[in-house]
């Protein structure tokens, strides 16, 4: 039989272990980016290292000294900000930065893009989970340690100062190999670039090479003899990837190459000096689709400033085409609603505009997106089929959706490869190459222009600036007059002007940019916003990158991308400083200084109701999101809807309305009554900005057995007063 003195021996030895293993926990929770950077980069990333160590120590300090229920909250908030700042990483080679937050209200977004909890870092997600889950578990007593806080306080000071100075004497390394994703974080949301007064910007003149349309190139085709247009979009997709392309940039990448695209495209004109000019879908295409360059910057993109500008949308190559006799179609693989992309594709002059609800074919595996690229490019060679029946010129522009993050691919493939992103751009080869090869079969390429481009890119860790590396391969039926490999630098904003070039059709006055189709001897302008850098070429070959707290980085160098120059050092001079204000004009060329802007949602399209409403978001009638307003400014709301069909007891419609994850009720409405089918509602107010408002987003939402309402009006009216 134990004794009383050995069981209570045994019971404090238990809670002894307990302890030990809880605060065992604790350091391991705080201190694991620290060790996997060192487990995967060994030392080769020292002042990335401090930032996970100084960021780790003063997290370990926070949990020592919080209340049991506070540390579980900052324990699960770490690992879970941790763990998406990996999964970022992967996928776009970027950390986190404060307006990212917005992403999060949107629960389709993370639902699919955390699907399956296919996770590119298992042990350090794994070990995050596990230290996490035990600090909750297991609760530590403070420590009686009588200089342990201001102690750890300040080694973790010293140990993110010595980390600043570093990092301000090495920015040409990466930002995430200098930073913690959280420390990148906060010192994104406190660090804003360079702001300039109206005055300024109206005072400046941008260069002429980033605000006109330059032909004077000399001609390398006479009139184009394709009477179509197909512009194949790649999701995120670098020009890093393409064999032949990265050789002549004199970049060495065995790692990723989509050698069967290469093969299927040997009498292609290939454009190694192309931009993507940001991050973002919606962004990349608005360049692509209405040749201008998009905000250099996180703000509302010029996608849905454009709502209240037809006159400027109506110069957008779909709208141009179309004036021009041919038929215009938008087909993709993701549902039209994430980013607006059902209102800005009819917008800008697309007449059919199609996502996941045109596909009849089922994907052979779960992919939470949409279509898988194989299943997408069939029903493409299926919709083009569909359009030569119809004898008519046309122009097609798809977009993928296959190598997005979570990335369609079943595991037992994903296994075979380095990595989940790997696997699926080896699939997306496998299907556009495919894709070529038959319409090549089906004689389309006798008579069509192709493009093979992409919306953004994912970028690589093997140098930033990758991330604004996008992907120029252009087929005719002129391929023999063509050079393999097109000299200067290029972009998406040139896609229309190259397009209506190559076509001899004529340029509305709103248009920037060159064309692929004409030889240029003097260096070119371009801009790009990627990896939190501002990126410049100037027409005199300097190369400028800056970050957001204004240092800038000068080169001489031929080309907005590619390996950094030699001497490509601190700008001592200022000239950087020109960077900022090239950008900020640029930003605000959609935008009045001064007066009223109208934002259109609603155009007379009829929305069937949900018979519950089951989520906020999936369920808005309206694609009014993440919408900015400048301080000063008077914003007013005009709501006007007619109820088609609706269940004996009618239907009540509510508006919503959030910033960033949340709602908010600081801006006071009326509800809309009971309305009966046939009824229509209106619902009319305004509210004022005394500060910047940023990411706000409106919700019509309603419910209703087998109800329908027809959205007549949904104007946001947006007075800027003070300029």
């Amino acid at each position: 039989m134990p004794t009383v003195d050995s069981t209570v021996s045994l019971t404090l030895r238990i809670r002894g272990l307990k302890q030990k293993i809880a605060l065992a926990s604790l350091g391991a929770l705080a201190l694991t980016p620290m060790l996997w950077r060192l487990a995967q980069r060994g030392g080769g990333e020292p002042i990335g290292l401090l930032s996970d160590g100084g960021a780790g120590l003063l997290l370990l300090l926070l949990l020592l000294y919080s209340p049991h229920w506070l540390r579980m909250i900052l324990a699960l908030s770490w690992a879970a900000f941790q763990t998406g700042a990996s999964e970022l990483l992967a996928a776009m080679q970027r950390l986190p930065s404060w307006e990212d937050l917005h992403y999060l209200a949107d629960p389709a977004f993370v639902r699919n893009s955390t699907a399956s909890f296919n996770v590119s870092s298992p042990g350090l997600v794994w070990s995050l989970l596990l230290s996490a889950g035990l600090v909750c578990l297991l609760p530590a007593a403070r420590p009686r340690v009588k200089y342990l806080l201001p102690a750890g306080l300040a080694a973790g000071a010293a140990l993110l100062s010595v980390q600043g100075y570093l990092s301000i004497n090495h920015d040409d390394q990466s930002v995430a190999s200098r930073h913690n994703a959280l420390h990148w974080f906060i010192l994104d949301a406190i660090v804003s670039p360079p702001r300039w007064s109206p005055e300024a910007l109206a005072n400046f003149t941008l260069p002429q090479g980033l605000n006109r349309l330059d032909l004077d190139g000399s001609a390398i085709l006479p009139k184009g003899a394709a009477k179509n247009v197909l512009i194949i979009t790649l999701e995120g997709m670098p020009g890093l990837y393409h064999p032949e392309i990265r050789k002549a940039m004199g970049v060495d990448y065995p790692d990723v190459s989509m050698t069967k695209l290469a093969a299927v495209t040997q009498d292609a004109m290939l454009i190694p000096d192309f931009v993507d000019h940001s991050h973002q879908t919606i962004r990349g295409l608005y360049s692509l689709l209405c040749g201008d360059f998009d905000k250099l910057s996180w703000d509302t993109p010029k996608a849905i400033e454009l709502q209240s500008l037809p006159e400027r949308a109506a110069n957008c190559l779909p709208a141009q085409m179309a004036k021009n006799g041919w038929d215009t179609h938008f087909l993709q693989g993701a549902g039209l609603g994430f980013m607006g992309k059902d209102r800005f594709m009819p917008l800008v002059g697309f007449q059919k505009v199609h996502g996941t609800e045109w596909f009849k074919e089922a994907n052979p595996y779960p992919f939470e997106w949409g279509v898988i690229d194989s299943v997408f490019f069939r029903g493409a060679r299926n919709y083009i089929a569909g359009l030569r029946k119809k004898h008519r010129p046309w122009m097609l522009t798809l977009l993928t959706v296959g190598t997005h993050q979570p990335y369609a691919v079943p595991g037992e493939i994903a296994a075979k490869y380095p990595d989940r992103r790997a696997a699926t751009v080896d699939l997306l080869d496998q299907a556009v190459a495919r894709f070529i090869t038959d319409l090549r079969k089906d004689g389309v390429l006798k008579d069509t222009l192709v493009i093979i481009t992409s919306d953004e890119s994912h970028g690589s860790d093997k140098a930033d600036w990758v991330s604004s590396w996008g992907m120029g391969v252009v087929l005719a039926p002129e391929a023999r007059q063509l050079p393999r490999l097109k000299g200067g630098g290029y972009g998406l904003v040139d896609m229309e002007a190259s397009i209506l070039d190559y076509l001899g059709l004529p340029m509305p006055p709103s248009l920037i940019g060159r064309s692929f189709f004409r030889d240029y001897g003097e260096p070119r302008e371009m801009v790009s916003y990627t990896t939190s850098k501002r990126r410049w070429h100037t027409a005199q070959n300097l190369r400028y990158e800056c970050s957001d707290d204004g240092r800038c980085r000068v080169g001489k160098s031929g080309s907005l991308i590619g390996p950094p120059p030699a001497d490509f050092a601190r700008d001592k001079e200022g000239g950087g400083a020109q960077v900022f204000l090239v950008t900020a004009k640029l930003d605000q060329k959609l935008t009045p200084q001064r007066g009223l802007k109208v934002l259109k949602f609603a155009n007379g399209e009829i929305r069937k109701l949900p018979e519950k409403i089951t989520n906020e978001w999936s369920d808005n009638l309206v694609g009014a999101q993440y919408l900015d307003f400048p301080a000063r400014s008077r914003v007013s709301v005009s709501i006007k809807v007619k109820v088609i069909k609706a269940p004996t007891e009618g239907v009540q419609l509510k508006l919503a309305i959030k910033q960033w994850e949340g709602a908010i009720d600081e801006i006071q409405h009326d509800n809309f009554p009971i309305l009966h089918a046939m009824e229509e509602g209106r619902l009319e107010f305004a509210f004022d900005n005394p500060r910047p408002r940023q990411y706000l987003s409106f919700h019509l939402l309603g419910e209703g057995k087998d109800a329908a309402v027809q959205l007549e009006e949904f104007n946001v009216t947006v007075d800027n007063r003070e300029g």
